[in-house]
């Protein structure tokens, strides 16, 4: 699996909270899915480039 959320930039975003592990596990299974879907998208458009439309 392709890890794309790093704990430490989690952790700055919500300062005041503590992050468990599982929390990056988690936002990059949602973020692989959300890609997979949209390339689907642009697929189906005839594109190859990934726009933020696709999102």
């Amino acid at each position: 699996m392709v890890e794309l959320i790093i704990k430490s930039k989690i952790k700055s975003a919500v300062p005041d909270m503590q992050v468990s592990g599982e929390v990056p596990e988690a936002l990059n299974k949602l973020i692989l899915e959300i890609l997979d879907k949209a390339s689907g998208r642009a697929k189906a458009n005839g594109r190859r480039t990934l726009q933020a439309g696709d999102l």
